[in-house]
């Protein structure tokens, strides 16, 4: 795979500054007084600077993909430091507008976000059609990497507390700053060599804020990826006339939640319209523990249980038809069916 950037070292290389990326999608936002960007109080905040010389950067293992495949993710090797760097070229010939606007609303977002827990690129510059973008390597991955590495049957409540608390304050961060997320999900909960957890997938970030004004609600509903519909909201996925804000990350949250703690994402068997009625009627899923399955109910397809555990029995079937393991020896706090119930709440003014 890495014979296949060997051209593009060959190419001229521009330098992309950050006054350079935004036309106007941040002016109202940085001069509105009541909503200044808030600095982050605690928690590492380093800003490196590597150089834009392709050359500079020894590509040794490619670890991703994104955009279609039009982005390529390697871990790579900066030479005059030594520093190992997370490196994501992106064929900019062959991406669709849509393409361009989300990898534009990405760096954008990148340099004027400044928290340790949201991640930040390093530096950016095209080479010829090409565009490079330089991180900090996250040495453990994505959330979802550990859960299908280490945790294929979820993870327990400690580890979940740990990444949901670094994820929640970067995304308390931009709630501050007028940004809903809408792509919160544990692929985009990026986990450090010494534990930092940063929240990424930035490109569906959207504004509340416009010419000085804060909006209440927002209509925008992007061309979002059928991969990403499980993890959003009901009032999101509706696309009526009440529109939504920024509870409808609260609802993700919730989601990301069950996600880590059984190892399987809810609703993501299930047909798209089968989807939303779950989720507009409940009831709400759940952690699965051994207080959600009860002994006496242990093969579920030949019980009530989808009933009796308040899961649905749509949700019995996804979860038979997979032949899921019953997690008889997990146990989960009440505080933390409560965390994910209160998230999970169909009425988002009682997230």
């Amino acid at each position: 795979a890495l014979k296949d950037c060997s051209c593009i070292l060959r190419t001229p290389v521009e330098a992309i500054r950050p006054e350079e990326l935004s036309q106007s999608s941040f002016h109202g936002c940085l001069a509105d007084s009541d909503l200044a960007w808030i600095p982050p109080s605690t928690g590492r905040n380093e800003m490196v600077f590597c150089s834009s010389n392709v050359s500079h950067y020894e590509l040794q293992l490619e670890i991703g993909r994104r955009f279609n495949n039009l982005t390529s993710v390697y871990l790579a090797r900066h030479t005059p430091t030594g520093m190992q760097v997370a490196v994501r070229i992106t064929d900019l010939e062959n991406c669709s507008e849509e393409h361009l606007k989300a990898l534009q609303n990405e760096v954008v977002l990148s340099h004027f976000f400044q928290h340790p827990n949201v991640m930040t690129f390093w530096t950016v510059f095209t080479a010829g059609s090409w565009l490079w973008v330089i991180s900090p390597f996250m040495a453990y991955g994505s959330a979802r990497h550990l859960l299908k590495t280490y945790f294929p049957e979820g993870m327990n409540e400690a580890l979940i507390g740990n990444i949901l608390f670094g994820a929640i304050r970067g995304l308390n961060y931009m709630h501050q700053n007028g940004y809903i997320h809408r792509n919160i999900k544990a692929s985009h909960i990026l986990i450090s060599g010494d534990g930092l957890v940063s929240l990424s997938g930035l490109n569906n970030l959207y504004s509340l804020v416009n010419n000085g004004q804060k909006s209440k609600v927002v209509y925008d509903f992007p061309q979002f990826s059928t991969s990403v519909l499980p993890w959003l909201s009901p009032e999101l996925l509706r696309q009526d006339l009440s529109g939504y804000n920024m509870k409808s990350d609260i609802y993700s949250v919730g989601i990301t939640a069950c996600e880590l703690a059984n190892g399987h994402v809810p609703f993501q068997d299930m047909p798209r319209t089968q989807m939303l009625l779950q989720k507009l009627k409940g009831p709400t899923y759940c952690p699965w523990d051994i207080n959600t399955f009860p002994r006496g109910e242990s093969r579920m397809k030949n019980s009530r249980s989808g009933v009796d555990s308040g899961i649905g029995e749509s949700m019995t079937r996804t979860m038979t038809s997979e032949r899921l393991p019953i997690p008889f020896s997990k146990t989960f706090s009440p505080a933390f069916h409560n965390l994910v119930e209160l998230c999970l709440q169909q009425d988002p003014e009682k997230r």
